[in-house]
């Protein structure tokens, strides 16, 4: 997927998180987004994946050489953040199910291989509100980055991970991110944006 945004501000109120981004991210390209805890690196994030509505400028998001309907561009990303919460009064087979119905997974990929693959092949009728900080994040990033989607988007992908789930997650990304569009979020931790080959500093478009 390419996504182009176009002389793009985002305000809250009064505050200017950022304006005049001017960004192509061509497909199969590798980019971080870079900078400090509030600098408005997680809402850039979220303007490139639509979940965000800039405040001005505009944004494009192409797929197969076809331009996507703001309304459908949720169907073709993935995206693992801090602050996406799961439904935690599910069990983890459940949750598998639940995210397989909107998101398919690579293929060859099953539900036991989610949980495999994040270390949680014993806990599949376990409630996930009765995992560690841990082992949900490694459910998000499981569920993101095996999902069959054109466009990746991991917001801080080390939160809550020790430094052997930090190896895990580094194999898994170099293993699995194939050709797609990816766009890391990241407070400057190499570790979280290695994959990368382009960054930008957010702060570049602070007023």
């Amino acid at each position: 997927m390419e996504v182009v945004l176009s002389n793009i501000a985002k305000h809250f109120g009064r505050e200017v998180v950022f304006r005049g981004v001017d960004l192509t991210l061509a497909t199969g390209s590798r980019t971080a987004i870079l900078g400090p805890n509030g600098s408005g690196k997680s809402t850039l994030l979220q303007v490139v994946g639509g979940a965000m509505i800039p405040t001005e400028g505009s944004i494009q998001h192409q797929l197969s050489g076809r331009i996507l309907p703001q309304e459908e561009v949720y169907r073709h990303i993935a995206i693992a953040a801090p602050y996406l919460g799961l439904y935690e009064d599910l069990s983890l087979r459940e949750i598998i199910a639940f995210h397989a119905r909107f998101k398919p997974f690579l293929p060859g990929i099953t539900p036991e291989d989610i949980a495999r693959i994040a270390y949680l092949e014993g806990a599949m009728e376990k409630q996930v509100a009765h995992f560690s900080s841990g082992m949900k994040q490694r459910l998000k990033l499981a569920l993101a980055i095996l999902s069959h989607s054109p466009l990746l988007l991991l917001d801080e992908p080390t939160s809550n991970l020790d430094a052997q789930a930090i190896g895990w997650y580094r194999t898994l990304v170099r293993e699995h991110v194939g050709q797609r569009t990816v766009v890391v979020a990241s407070n400057h931790l190499a570790q979280e944006h290695e994959v990368c080959d382009t960054a930008i500093e957010v702060g570049r478009y602070k007023p």
